[in-house]
């Protein structure tokens, strides 16, 4: 008798069904699942999700602003070291790997962006943006998976919906297969032996098709078409293209294998990855430090992606998200405490770049959130549904986004067209 628990460590592939709690194995793939190449030249989004609530003012900073050197006194970024934009916004520093992609359109910034809700619970403000569902805590898919439910023209491959981590990722439980691969160099069944390959294959087909637990809605089957298509790669001897360097860590590991994905032509639409580390309370500096080290693999990672998709670029968004911001004003500890508004980037060659968009509120008490926080001015939904609807095609986004309906009109431009 094979164990779940066994068949993690052996592999690199975990498969999950309904619900919050990630699965084991359920509906890898649509029973329809065809062992198709999936064309090139087909759109992908990828989400980032810099968990911990990134200090959007310290990433795009508003230098032209003098409020955010008086209320900053020891953790703004020096004028002389931002990176400037547009003369009144900057990158930080450690971000500098990206303006060349501002400079050639394929990057844009999106300032005092967030969630309507005013929570500043970590848990909650991550749980509502990858729902979808701002304030509604019973809602049990996340925003992608519905827009994978209810588009069905990607349904034969394994690899629609991916994520890169251990578990799911509440932004794509639901419904709509999904994946969530830890590690794609370890990817399938490790056994030396073919005959105990053989043997564990049909334990863990006997494991789990039909299973009594009531959460497995078909057989293990789906898994081993996946499997078998990556067996004809040879993730082994990947070498990023274009002289491409990824930062070390799991965040730029993360980044490549994406990339690897992407090149190999296997049908991935939507990716995911996690990007933790980003709630600064406690000296969180300014030019270097703690945020700045966080950003330099940040944009590190991101420029590699770009240099080493190359060409493949122009069919692919990277849409980065975090829960929310930080308080305009420094605490006592030179760090800075839960926020509302915050800034997404957005990258990639359908985007309008070379732009920070949205509504810039200031930073004048007057017109802060609470008094204390950049107001949001651009709802996330606004922003998610623009890149659904202009780059994946989306056509019924309220059923993307239950109880709220996205108007192109609020759009705030990141894609072109």
């Amino acid at each position: 008798m094979i164990s779940r628990r066994l068949f993690v460590k052996s592999g690199g592939l975990v498969l999950f069904s309904q619900g919050l709690e990630p699965l084991f194995v359920a509906r890898a793939a649509f029973s329809t699942f065809h062992r198709s190449i999936v064309p090139s030249d087909h759109p992908v989004l990828v989400c980032l999700f810099q968990r911990g609530a990134v200090d959007g003012l310290n990433m795009i900073v508003p230098h032209g602003d003098p409020l955010y050197y008086e209320e900053r006194p020891r953790i703004a970024v020096p004028q002389e070291t931002v990176v400037d934009l547009d003369g009144h916004f900057g990158l930080h520093p450690s971000l500098a790997p990206l303006k060349e992609l501002w400079d050639n359109k394929s990057l844009a910034a999106i300032h005092a962006v967030g969630s309507p809700d005013s929570t500043r619970s970590h848990f909650d403000a991550q749980d509502y943006m990858e729902t979808g569902t701002p304030g509604m805590k019973s809602t049990g898919d996340g925003w992608a998976n519905r827009y994978c439910a209810h588009d069905r023209e990607h349904v034969d491959t394994p690899f629609r919906a991916v994520a890169f981590g251990p578990q799911l990722p509440r932004i794509l439980a639901g419904s709509a297969p999904s994946l969530a691969i830890d590690d794609l160099q370890a990817f399938g069944l490790r056994v030396p032996q073919e005959g105990a390959r053989d043997k564990l294959t049909r334990a863990f087909e006997e494991l789990y098709a039909g299973s009594a637990t009531g959460l497995l809605s078909s057989s293990s089957q789906e898994a081993f078409h996946a499997v078998q298509m990556l067996k004809q790669l040879d993730l082994a001897e990947y070498r990023p293209a274009n002289d491409a360097a990824y930062p070390r860590g799991r965040f730029g590991k993360a980044m490549l294998e994406i990339a690897q994905l992407i090149k190999a032509d296997v049908g991935v639409q939507l990716a995911f990855a996690d990007v933790t580390g980003w709630d600064t309370h406690v000296n969180q500096g300014a030019s270097e430090g703690q945020l700045a080290t966080r950003l330099g693999e940040f944009g590190q990672a991101l420029a590699a992606f770009a240099q080493d998709l190359g060409e493949k670029l122009r069919d692919v968004v990277v849409l980065t998200m975090s829960e929310f911001g930080r308080t305009v004003r420094e605490n006592g500890n030179s760090g800075t405490d839960h926020g509302h508004a915050t800034a997404m980037l957005v990258l990639g060659g359908p985007v309008n770049g070379g732009t920070v968009l949205g509504r810039w509120p200031g930073l004048d008490p007057a017109q802060r959130f609470e008094g204390r926080d950049v107001q949001v001015t651009t709802d996330f939904r606004d922003l998610f549904a623009e890149i659904l609807a202009r780059h994946l095609g989306a056509r019924d986004l309220s059923a993307v986004f239950p109880g709220f309906t996205p108007d192109p009109a609020r759009f705030p431009g990141a894609i072109r067209g």
